[in-house]
């Protein structure tokens, strides 16, 4: 397995690298989080289904674009949990005494269309575990 960073600066250079990396043969994209990522999502999921490249995305609102699979945090978790840190600071707890938290929701959400339209089946066992499978 090579791994090649792809850059992310703008729509132009995204349109090239990803029409590059598409010309070598078995490939597939992993989306990593950032802020141009989603900014680009769009464009991001268009060239993945233009060039049948399998993609695995960071977060779920890819796949509700036309992504193929994402695994990572649930988003509306950590919110969640911040009414918690509300609540103890307002009870007088110093917010520098408090635990930095990391995510403890993960999710993963199928879009089995695209799927279908990149000619990929899922096994049923992803299928099972998925948290949500959009048909």
């Amino acid at each position: 397995m090579e791994v090649r960073p792809i850059g992310v600066r703008d729509a132009d250079e995204i349109e090239r690298a990803v029409t590059a990396f598409a010309r070598s043969s078995n490939g597939g994209l992993i989306v990593t989080a950032s802020t141009l990522t989603a900014v680009h999502r769009d464009l991001i999921v268009a060239l993945a289904a233009r060039h049948r490249l399998p993609a695995v995305y960071a977060f779920r609102y890819h796949v509700t674009s036309g992504g193929l699979i994402s695994y990572g945090p649930d988003t509306t978790d950590p919110f969640r949990r911040a009414a918690d840190y509300v609540d103890r600071i307002l009870k007088g707890e110093r917010p520098a005494d408090l635990p930095v938290q990391a995510p403890t929701k993960y999710e993963l959400v199928v879009n089995l269309k695209t799927a279908k339209a990149l000619g990929l089946e899922i096994p049923s066992t992803v299928l099972a575990r998925a948290d949500e499978v959009i048909e």
